[in-house]
Formats: structure tokens, C-alpha cells, sequence
């Protein structure tokens, strides 16, 4: 893959002017560091295909990743070049396969990403059926861990309480933390990282900050990851397809406890 990356990153936070109201009825005047909020938009083979609002940071691996985890590309082999503008406003990706039907060109929203996302093509309404995952033994220790480096909060949430994070665990170790405003776009950072380190996503166990809602478990169904952890809860729709493709799924991830929806290696009988 040619990579031709002329960003130099934008702050990803910014202070701003704000009153401080106190139940009392005064006000005080304080500057408050709050999060910057980032639009790229992207083209796939010369079709503008993506309009992404997210955090300015890591905004590579966020395309290599949701790439991939939305099924347009099957691995770093299939992108030929990515293009990235000196703003970051403006990325071209160019595949191997140059006919990729883009005949659909009305736009979609990306649902339940809170982020004001946008498709404008049909390669994100891919009906292809993922393969199941599959099951890896795993050490609860593993879990507890990420949940106590997440406990300790990460560096842009701890500054401006805006961010959701992901993490990437491999045997037990932490291999990179990626922060966005919005929970999607950081499972897709971690994703397209370990793409383009050539790391297995198969051996992983990811954790994330948010609630999973379905599309959140279909990017690890879709990708690979054996272990989904989220310090938050799933929906019963999460659990059931965690289930029907052997998804080791464990939720409500604290340092102290956690919720197995779904372990393929333990069955359990209840």
C-alpha cells in the first residue's frame, strides 16, 4: 500500500470561554479545554464515498479501519494508495479492484454513531454473511487489567470528558489506546493500527468505552476479533448475534467484576 500522508495533526482539543453557574445563582468566568471536532471526507476509487466527523488524530488507521471492518476491503492488501490532504479534511483511497460498483449514490446515515457520519454509496450496505469468529482461550486477568488502564482514565477524556476509547490487548498486554468522539471511530483506529502493523486480529481481545449496540459487534464479527470487552452493556440483539457467530462477548468490565454474555470455550448452562 503507498501511503502519501501530508497531515500534520490538528489540536484535538481547544480552550474556550465559558461561566461557571453555581446554585446560587452566580457565575464565574472560566476557560475550559473541550474537544475538537474533525470532518474528512473520503473517496474510494475517484466516488466520494464518506464523510467521517471525528477526533483529528490517528485518521489513517480510522480510514484502513473502517474500511475493512465494513467489509469493502478484506485486508491492507486490497488498498493500492491513500491519499491524505495537509488539513485532513480531504482523503483519496484507490483499491486494487478499480470496478467496484458505486451506482448508489444516495446518502445514508450511519446509525447510532452520534457523530453525524454519512455513506453516500452502496459498499456500506454489503449484504455479504461474515464467517463466524473463532474462539480463542482467554485469561480473565486479561480483562481485568484493561479495565483497571481504563479505571485510570486515558489522556484526551481525562481532559476534556468527551471521549470514548478502545483499546487493543494481545496475550495480556495493552499494544495501543485510541481515543474519539465517537465509539466507532475508535474501534476503527485500533483496527486499521493492527492492520498496518500486521498484527493478527484474530489473537486480539478489544475493549471498548461504549455501549454495543449491533453495528459496533458486526465490526468485530467482520474483523476477526475473538474477545469483545466494553465497560458498558449490549442489547439483546448484541447478545444474539454474539452467540450465533461465536463472539466471546463480556460486558459491564470493571476492575472488580464483568458480565460474560457469551463465552464459545465455557459453555455455560443456565
Amino acid at each position: 500500500m503507498r501511503l502519501v500522508d501530508r497531515y500534520r495533526e490538528n489540536k484535538a482539543v481547544e480552550a474556550c470561554m465559558g461561566e461557571l453557574l453555581m446554585p446560587d445563582g452566580s457565575r464565574e468566568a472560566l476557560e475550559r479545554p473541550v474537544l475538537a471536532e474533525h470532518v474528512m471526507e473520503i473517496t474510494v476509487n475517484t466516488v466520494p464515498t464518506m464523510r467521517v466527523v471525528c477526533t483529528p488524530s490517528n485518521l489513517i488507521d480510522l480510514i484502513v479501519g473502517r474500511l475493512y471492518t465494513e467489509d469493502i476491503i478484506g485486508g491492507i492488501d486490497d488498498i493500492e494508495e491513500i491519499y491524505l490532504c495537509d488539513q485532513g479534511t480531504r482523503a483519496s483511497v484507490l483499491l486494487a479492484d478499480r470496478k467496484a460498483d458505486f451506482s448508489r449514490q444516495d446518502v445514508e446515515t450511519v446509525p447510532s454513531c452520534c457523530t453525524g457520519n454519512r455513506v453516500y454509496n452502496q459498499y456500506f450496505t454489503t449484504e455479504n454473511r461474515p464467517d463466524k469468529v473463532v474462539p480463542i482461550f482467554w485469561n480473565p486477568e486479561w480483562v481485568f487489567a484493561v479495565a483497571r488502564t481504563f479505571a485510570a482514565d486515558t489522556p484526551l477524556h481525562r481532559t476534556t470528558m468527551g471521549t470514548h476509547s478502545c483499546y487493543l490487548v494481545l496475550d495480556g498486554d495493552i499494544v495501543i489506546c485510541c481515543e474519539d468522539l465517537g465509539r466507532h471511530n475508535a474501534f476503527d483506529k485500533v483496527v486499521g493500527f493492527a492492520l498496518r502493523q500486521g498484527i493478527d486480529l484474530r489473537s486480539a481481545l478489544v475493549y471498548s468505552s461504549g455501549r454495543l449496540p449491533v453495528d459496533m459487534v458486526m465490526k468485530a464479527i467482520r474483523g476477526g476479533v475473538p474477545i469483545l470487552v466494553t465497560k458498558a452493556v449490549p442489547t439483546d440483539e448484541t447478545v444474539r448475534l454474539a452467540r450465533e457467530y461465536d463472539l466471546t462477548l463480556i460486558c459491564q468490565a470493571r476492575p472488580d467484576s464483568a458480565m460474560v454474555y457469551n463465552d464459545p470455550m465455557h459453555k455455560w448452562e443456565g
